[in-house]
């Protein structure tokens, strides 16, 4: 009998292992603590996998380190399809600012798409009697180290872009780092800041009750929630685009058929009208570009922010 049960359980493992992928629960390892944009904008895109693949999706937030933490998470995981990682845009950062990181991101990483881009929104306050981009630098030119920009912490995508503005404009501006985008905001309309570049979905209420004046967005092109803003890019500075992304990876190695199906079904997902929907209430559009495609777009960012980090001459302490 002992036999019998030993060659039912071997045939049950057999048939489970190779039966369609996926046959059991997947695991979504998201680099961002409960809450905020990334972690909602995850959680839509797990429930739209779930019901996609007929497979409970498994929301595991691993927060810490920009990121560092769950992505060692997933780097060290089986490569068989069933643990995936949902990163910030930290993740195309941390290369120029942590030199010995446990893992290399292009190696051990296999990209799958990228999710969604959330630009920031340039907003002045009461301070500045500014009406475009133009007359922000020429003020500045005129008051350089005068005129500040607060941000909501240390190397997010608000203080990177205006790093890159400090960097295309040539103007010497300081940064402010705040713990979160509320409080950078608060001084920002009391006056103690010249300018901010906000995420839309924090300073929107501001923009709309005339406490900030809104100048541009830092998307490649207009956003939908405001398409009367012009970009940064439009504003006289080509090629400036930053914004707060989150990108979809699995460990290196993992099945080609595996990632496939993910990418195809992720595409499906972020293409329905009701996702899009929520995902601009939050400030962000979709994106599900081909897993090459999304290689190609973490190589950028690791070659722009480390120009920019070094000639920003940014370091962590």
């Amino acid at each position: 009998m002992g036999s019998a049960i030993i060659h039912s359980t071997l045939l049950w493992s057999a048939q489970t292992n190779n039966a369609p992928y996926p046959n059991r629960p997947i695991r979504l390892v998201i680099a961002q603590a409960p809450g905020g944009n990334a972690d909602i904008i995850a959680r839509y895109l797990a429930e739209g996998l779930a019901e996609r693949l007929g497979q409970t999706v498994v929301s595991d937030n691993r927060a810490g380190a920009s990121g560092m933490i769950a992505t060692e998470i997933v780097v060290r995981a089986p490569a068989d399809g069933y643990t995936l990682l949902l990163v910030p845009s930290s993740f195309g950062v941390n290369p120029a600012v942590y030199p010995k990181m446990p893992y290399d991101q292009m190696r051990d990483l296999a990209p799958i798409t990228l999710v969604a881009s959330a630009p920031n929104v340039l907003v002045v306050g009461p301070a500045l009697s500014i009406r475009n981009v133009a007359e922000l630098v020429k003020t500045a030119k005129a008051r350089p180290g005068q005129l500040t920009f607060s941000s909501s912490g240390n190397l997010g995508s608000p203080h990177l872009a205006g790093e890159l503005l400090k960097l295309m404009s040539g103007v010497d501006m300081v940064h402010v780092p705040y713990k979160g985008a509320a409080a950078a905001l608060i001084d920002l309309v009391a006056g103690r800041i010249s300018f901010s570049f906000a995420s839309l979905p924090s300073a929107l209420g501001h923009i709309r009750s005339n406490r900030l004046k809104a100048l541009a967005v830092t998307s490649e092109r207009r956003f939908p929630l405001t398409p009367e803003l012009p970009t940064v890019a439009e504003s006289g500075y080509p090629g400036f685009e930053t914004s707060a992304w989150q990108g979809l990876l699995a460990p290196a190695n993992t099945n080609k058929l595996a990632i496939t199906r993910i990418h195809t079904e992720s595409v499906v997902v972020l293409n329905q009208a009701g996702v899009k929907e929520r995902l601009a209430q939050n400030g962000a559009v979709p994106v599900a570009n081909t897993p090459e495609e999304f290689r190609t777009f973490v190589k950028n960012q690791i070659s722009k922010w480390g120009k920019v980090i070094a000639a920003a001459g940014i370091t962590i302490n």
